[in-house]
């Protein structure tokens, strides 16, 4: 699969990272010769030295041959043009980072398509919707519905409370068991668990189950103590902060502590002054958040765009009391720091952007496909095809790759999870999880 990338900037080398895993022919363009340097030495792809709106680059990059032409510079109009004049002279798919969250208004779907734009992401509301599923199961650090909750997976921490440390998986999760353990994350490592692995104090441990279940799931990790959210405490207020305070659920309220008197006054004109308080100081001040409240808010949730300051801020409210804290990490190279420090839930913009863009690549019968940063991890909704691999024999007796795993399906609606002994049905949507593995070696199971 030929793709070519306009922007050689966060979300574009993340994702020409990604891809460049999968064996994809990748074509990189950027104005700026040391941004593309910096990234063509390290990975195997193309790159071009020049303005992505110019027709004749665009030409140079062959891009009446590319399946996925992706816009990802800075300025949304830019990407906007690029995508134009690509799928003009030829590219199967486009797809546009914007800056201005009217534009992708389902609405105006349609009008964009017509133009010759077939997707728009904003990485800010994309990132909101992953805070408030972490705002809403405070004992869990990533949260994962599947074909509208079917079926959830949940990334929890594992504390001295967890009620099945230490115990084969054999034991616990067996065929008539309301979870399954799809992954573990030990230290730096992520483990695609067998029959004689165990939970270990610390880990990261992602259950597949059902919505009935969670509560279960809530119990033997021991996190019953876990307040639910009612009151969140926000420091930054950036498009993120806006878009997640407008976007929160009605039993929730939230203070947003922004330094920019200015950008103060345009956010009390944007979000609903009766659920969000909007305070001018510094969320570094600790009299400040103590005056604000800090001591009974169930979480706290910093947005600058310092990832040093959000670390430091999560520790601090942590040692005030604070059960949940999320910490927005652009830069990746602190994300296991962040991880290591026990911070909480990690969001980073351009990981989740590059997930959703990532799914445009893969066949029309991959849905909801998932990076997950933290475990090095894929997740995806795929569906079983009649006469497919997958639909012709018990699930033991696939031969799965080494490094993936199903989860559960989705079968008439019902979420319901798999053993070795399932059979999957044509037209069952199955999860699969897999690591350190190129996900086109899983579509051709289900195809």
């Amino acid at each position: 699969m030929r793709i070519i990338i306009a922007g050689a900037y966060a979300i574009g080398t993340h994702l020409a990272k990604l891809l460049s895993r999968n064996d994809q022919d990748i074509v990189l363009i950027d104005e700026d010769e040391e941004r593309l340097n910096s990234i063509s030495n390290d990975y195997d792809l193309m790159t071009i030295h020049a303005t992505p709106s110019s027709i004749q680059t665009l030409k140079n990059a062959n891009v009446q041959n590319a399946d996925l032409f992706i816009g990802v510079t800075p300025d949304e109009n830019m990407n906007m043009n690029s995508c134009i004049l690509a799928k003009a002279l030829g590219a199967k798919r486009t797809v546009a980072k914007v800056n201005n969250y009217e534009f992708i208004d389902e609405k105006l779907k349609e009008f964009f398509n017509k133009l010759g734009i077939d997707s728009l992401i904003y990485p800010e509301n994309l990132a909101a919707r992953d805070i408030n599923n972490g705002l809403k199961m405070s004992w869990v650090r990533q949260r994962w519905d599947v074909h509208n909750g079917a079926l959830i997976m949940l990334g929890i921490k594992l504390r001295e409370t967890c009620e099945i440390l230490n115990e084969p998986l054999r034991d616990l999760c067996k065929p008539e068991s309301p979870y399954h353990i799809v992954a573990i994350k030990r230290g730096d490592d992520t483990i695609i668990p067998r029959g004689d692995d165990e939970l270990k104090i610390y880990d990261m441990a992602y259950f597949m189950t059902t919505r009935n279940y969670v509560p279960y799931i809530r119990k033997i990790v021991g996190k019953e103590h876990y307040v639910d959210v009612r009151n969140v405490m926000i420091m930054g207020g950036g498009n993120t902060a806006i878009r997640a305070a407008q976007t929160m659920p009605e039993y929730m309220n939230a203070k947003i502590i922004e330094a920019d008197e200015k950008r103060c006054e345009y956010i009390n004109e944007i979000v609903d002054t009766d659920k969000t308080m909007v305070i001018n100081g510094d969320g570094r001040d600790l009299p400040l958040l103590i005056e604000e409240g800090i001591k009974n808010t169930q979480a706290f949730v910093a947005l600058t765009g310092n990832a040093e300051t959000n670390i430091l801020a999560c520790l601090t409210a942590k040692r005030m009391g604070v059960r949940k804290t999320i910490a927005m990490v652009e830069n990746l190279d602190y994300v296991s720091m962040a991880e290591s420090l026990d911070i909480g839930t990690i969001v980073n913009k351009k990981a989740i952007a590059a997930s959703h863009i990532y799914q445009m690549m893969l066949d029309a019968d991959v849905k909801n496909t998932r990076f997950l940063m933290t475990a090095n991890a894929d997740v995806a909704e795929f569906t079983a095809q009649p006469g497919s691999k997958v639909t012709k024999k018990k699930v033991y007796e696939l031969g799965l790759p080494q490094g993936a795993t199903i989860g559960g399906l989705v079968r008439n609606g019902e979420g319901q999870l798999v053993s070795g002994n399932t059979e999957i049905a044509a037209g069952d949507i199955v999860v699969v999880f897999c690591h350190d593995i190129n996900m086109n070696k899983i579509e051709k199971f289900f195809n």
